[in-house]
């Protein structure tokens, strides 16, 4: 397929028309399951950009971060927001430089100075973003699965406390007030269905009913929340954890990849069936749980990736002096107005 011709639809004029982005921009390339290579029948396209602030931006009063369409999926960095997310090695930011040459839509000059200048970014400073990235990719599975899988008492307590919480300031200064009390609590349950129960007593005279109507609101909301868990749209929600879950592979390959070869490797053609099954739900139970061999194939890339922490040549910082020397004759062409023109 011709990525780069979905550029010409109307969809994409803003690509032209934007005052930040037209001849600013030096890179334009896939993003997502495209371009990691586990796209299936309904994954959208998203598109990744960088564009040169302007001069206004550098020596005048302007500024500049990016730019996002939401309707394409589009987001468009700013060159110099885009150093900033490179040196703190940013996953989402830092593939745009290993895409496979095809999932490139647009590279001039400049944006190909920037794909060779790679190592300057790449630092210890991964093991903290991609592990991080993937330790929170790891706990939206566990605690997403917790929720399914909770005793029904468990969930109970589980609606008690975020009750408690988000209602705070009431039970802190309303507990017992001028009109009355009112207190919540957990008891052997009256529902039959249930083990554990939440009940309320209360006693209210004279007490303004749209006051009461906020706090009423404000607890069923809560309650409302935690029953469509319940509830939930099975399939879908099974389709969002498995993606989860082969992001959380995704970003270990990735970073052992970093730490150990120097490289970025945004495509897994490797492990691209291994990714794809995990994806389709080949390692997920039929009780939405994942299998022992998930677990382990985390466990194998979790040392991995120690390991390779452990034993990386990369420096523990980017060398700063070399960034700013990179940064500075890219801005300096901006000043000069030497950059080309996208088309």
């Amino acid at each position: 397929m011709d990525y780069s011709s979905i550029l010409k639809t109307p969809e994409y004029d803003f690509l032209q028309k934007d005052e930040h982005l037209g001849n600013h921009i030096i890179l334009l390339g896939l993003a997502g399951s495209y371009s990691y290579g586990t796209n299936n029948e309904n994954s959208d396209i998203d598109i990744r950009g960088i564009a040169l602030n302007r001069r206004s931006d550098l020596i005048g009063l302007t500024q500049y971060d990016q730019y996002v369409d939401k309707h394409t999926d589009t987001t468009i960095y700013s060159f110099n927001k885009m150093i900033s997310l490179l040196l703190s090695c940013n996953p989402n930011t830092l593939e745009l430089l290993g895409l496979n040459p095809e999932h490139y839509l647009y590279l001039n000059d400049i944006g190909k100075g920037l794909i060779e200048h790679t190592e300057l970014f790449l630092s210890k400073r991964a093991i903290q973003s991609f592990g991080g990235y993937a330790d929170a990719q790891l706990r939206r599975l566990q605690n997403a699965l917790a929720r399914d899988s909770y005793p029904q008492s468990e969930k109970e307590q589980h609606i008690y406390n975020s009750v408690k919480n988000g209602m705070y300031d009431f039970m802190k200064h309303y507990e017992e007030f001028d009109n009355g009390s009112m207190r919540i609590y957990i008891d052997k349950a009256v529902n039959s269905e249930m083990d554990t129960e939440i009940f309320i007593d209360t006693h209210l005279t004279h007490y303004p009913l749209r006051d009461y109507k906020n706090i009423w609101s404000e607890m069923n909301n809560i309650v409302k929340d935690y029953d469509k868990i319940g509830k939930r749209n099975k399939k879908k929600d099974d389709n969002h954890l498995n993606k989860h879950a082969m992001h959380l592979v995704r970003l270990f390959m990735m970073a052992i990849d970093i730490l150990e070869k120097g490289e970025i490797n945004t495509y897994r053609r490797d492990e691209q069936e291994l990714l794809l099954d995990i994806r389709r739900g080949e390692y997920q139970k039929e009780d939405g749980t994942f299998s022992k061999e998930f677990y382990e194939i985390v466990s194998d890339y979790e040392h991995r990736l120690e390991y390779a922490a452990k034993n990386t040549k990369l420096p523990d910082s980017p060398d700063m002096n070399k960034v700013q020397e990179y940064v500075m004759s890219v801005n300096e062409t901006v000043i000069r107005k030497e950059h080309c023109e996208y088309k």
